[in-house]
């Protein structure tokens, strides 16, 4: 299946974004004065669903944006929407720009028709959509000249998570669970299985999937149904599940914590940030062995830097993979050994290198 030249063909050119938590209600922001090359560059944030410190989209496109003022002295701050309504989106987008936020970051698809509207309504601002493009509702991308859309290799960090699990475990079962079946979720599936299949091939391990233990819940929601899916998943065998899959995760990393604690040994990979501390059951043993990244707080930075180096690229939809550091595993795997750490990264200069070619399509993956 694998030669020299590891070929898994073309990727997604468009991908949908994994849904956040449950949404809140009330205005909230953090502003700072800058002081640096940014100082007059003002970064305005939307919340979606759910809390700056969600450990997932809100919370990594934040600390990207902390991280540009941090180095570069920007000013910065962030709404939270009462809804989840493009109306909503919009209103904080306005109360954004009327306070002269005029660089507005947004994180995640439910904001693509919002910024759509936006793009047109304020032209003298600048936006970013975060794993969505811009359209009024049919689904034809329409990114303006002052609007970035900005996407994420999923299969390349699902890829290189199945290879570090692999290597850890070195044998067994896997499961995936997935929220919704959509683009961004099964991108992550599929660059797991082949990440499995592909340490399996070539680095002496024998960590396999069924059909059985590859399940989509339907929903981001559903923690209780992600507990269940999992507990089944683990009592059929499995060691470790990967779920890309929101709430419904954090039910399947809560049912891996209380097996854990009861003595049994098994496994979750987390999604989107690096999820070890949600794992915690113990003192500071975790139940995830790693987390798929896409690094959101790089590409917001990065994003960022442009603007100030007069570099925005407007117009253009951009794809944040392993080539630009976009995506990968956490600096930092308590749970992973050195050797795996490094024959990781060893993969991981072999998809820089296009030495591997991890695909963004489904294939035939589960034998």
């Amino acid at each position: 299946m694998f030669k020299k030249k590891t070929s898994f063909g073309l990727a997604f050119l468009l991908a949908a974004s994994t849904l956040l938590g449950a949404c809140g209600g009330a205005d909230e922001e953090g502003t700072g004065a800058g002081n640096g090359e940014g100082a007059d560059l003002k970064v305005g944030m939307s919340t979606d669903a759910g809390s700056i410190d969600d450990k997932s989209f809100n919370q990594g496109t934040w600390e990207g944006i902390l991280a540009a003022k941090e180095e570069y002295g920007i000013q910065e701050k962030y709404l939270k929407p009462a809804g989840e309504t493009e109306a909503d989106y919009l209103k904080e987008i306005g109360n954004l720009y009327d306070a002269g936020y005029k660089f507005i970051v947004t994180p995640g698809f439910k904001f693509e028709t919002a910024i759509y509207q936006a793009q047109s309504k304020y032209e003298d601002a600048k936006f970013i959509i975060l794993d969505g493009n811009p359209h009024k509702g049919d689904f034809v991308p329409e990114v303006a000249d002052n609007t970035v859309a900005v996407f994420f290799a999923e299969h390349e960090s699902g890829f290189l998570a199945g290879v570090a699990a692999a290597l850890e475990l070195k044998e067994g079962e896997a499961g995936f669970i997935g929220g919704m079946e959509m683009p961004a979720v099964q991108k992550f599936n599929w660059g797991f299985q082949q990440g499995l299949a592909y340490a399996n091939e070539n680095l002496g391990t024998n960590l396999t999937i069924k059909a059985e233990n590859v399940i989509y819940q339907g929903s981001f929601t559903d923690t209780a149904a992600g507990g269940q899916i999992a507990a089944q998943m683990y009592d059929r065998g499995v060691n470790v599940i990967f779920a890309a899959a929101g709430g419904v995760g954090f039910g399947a990393i809560t049912e891996a914590k209380n097996r854990a604690k009861a003595g049994e040994e098994v496994w979750m990979l987390g999604v989107d940030v690096d999820q070890y501390a949600d794992g915690v059951y113990e003192g500071e043993k975790s139940v995830i062995l790693t987390s798929a990244m896409k690094k959101i707080g790089n590409a917001t930075k990065d994003l960022i830097k442009q603007e100030l180096d007069g570099k925005f690229p407007g117009g253009e939809t951009i794809t944040y993979d392993v080539k630009n550091d976009g995506v990968g595993i956490p600096d930092e795997n308590p749970n992973l050994s050195e050797e795996t750490v490094t024959k990781v990264k060893e993969v991981y200069e072999k998809i820089k290198s296009g030495e591997i070619e991890v695909s963004g399509e489904q294939g035939n993956l589960i034998k």
